[in-house]
């Protein structure tokens, strides 16, 4: 491991003499695993090499990045692609220009022991959801596939309180559960979780993680380098996963947990490899879809809210 770190020293050593441009990035939470790549990145001198001193910001409230973002408080922020479409619709003038995970990661959780054992066993039962919105597209149409509604169940906001609705037995299922955190906690608990994937399940797949900038600032030439950059961390992190995990959890040792470190591993075969590229099929599908789910009234063209730096 001291070789492979001295290595990640010297090449960030050999980055270019001249200052660095910065940029500032808002994250969508809390520091933590799905964030892998971006820290592999400065690990492993990628930003240095190209030029950028890279700034992250953690948010007090979620649900604000693309807000901050719009109102000129950084170059750019974490989002998720089934979010994209309806901060179109508010008018935020934001675009994709890169992806951090290119599969997605939301679940639809039930404890095993419960009475749900199959999709179509959730009529009469209670789900919680986290996101309006998004969770309720993507639980229309899984329901949908097992030939129920949203008459059928009786769906309650849980917020953020995913795992504590669950287990004290509020809900009989959440839709908004991460299946490398709360799916992988909920097992360490000793409770047996299932998941039920949405992509399995009668919804398109789509991009997890996305990064977002202004629209009228997508073409910063800052911008590809960032791409190339996060690239070049990707490998270094899928190359060499163990010794990253230590230098994220020297820099930040709240998240040395065994459920963290579990969470970093688990979410390595999600990362885009080639975070510039954008698939414009995938998101032409799923605004389709979304107008479909009753969530838009009209899909955008793909070159209007997603471009490839």
């Amino acid at each position: 491991m001291k070789r492979i770190l001295l290595l990640l020293g010297l090449l960030a050593c050999a980055a270019p003499a001249r200052a660095s441009d910065r940029l500032t990035i808002i994250l969508d939470w809390f520091v933590n695993a799905n964030h892998e790549a971006l820290f592999a990145a400065k690990y492993s001198g990628a930003y240095a090499r190209h030029g950028l001193d890279v700034q992250f910001i953690t948010p007090s409230d979620p649900a604000s990045p693309p807000r901050l973002v719009a109102a000129h408080q950084a170059d750019l922020c974490v989002s998720y692609q089934p979010e994209l479409a309806l901060l179109d619709s508010h008018g935020l003038g934001l675009l994709r220009v890169g992806t951090l995970m290119d599969t997605p990661l939301n679940t639809l959780i039930v404890l095993k022991d419960g009475p749900v054992k199959t999709l179509a066993d959730l009529k009469g039962k209670r789900i919680g959801v986290s996101v309006s919105g998004t969770d309720d597209a993507l639980l229309r149409a899984m329901l949908a596939s097992a030939g129920l509604t949203t008459a059928d169940v009786t769906v309650t906001e849980v917020n953020f309180q995913i795992e504590q609705a669950l287990m004290a037995h509020r809900v009989d299922a959440v839709l908004g559960g991460l299946r490398n955190y709360e799916q992988l906690d909920l097992e360490q608990r000793g409770l047996h979780p299932v998941g039920f994937y949405p992509e399995e399940h009668g919804v398109p797949l789509y991009d997890e993680l996305i990064l977002l900038a202004r629209k009228d600032e997508a073409h910063d030439p800052r911008i590809p380098r960032l791409m190339a950059a996060i690239a070049e961390g990707t490998v270094a992190l899928l190359n060499h996963p163990e010794e990253m995990w230590h230098r994220f959890a020297a820099e930040h040792p709240e998240d040395d947990t065994p459920l963290n470190h579990a969470a970093w591993f688990a979410t390595l075969p999600r990362l885009a490899k080639n975070p510039a590229l954008l698939d414009r099929a995938r998101y032409d599908t799923f605004e389709q879809f979304m107008v479909r789910e009753g969530a838009l009234k009209t899909a955008q063209p793909v070159d209007e809210i997603a471009i490839q730096p």
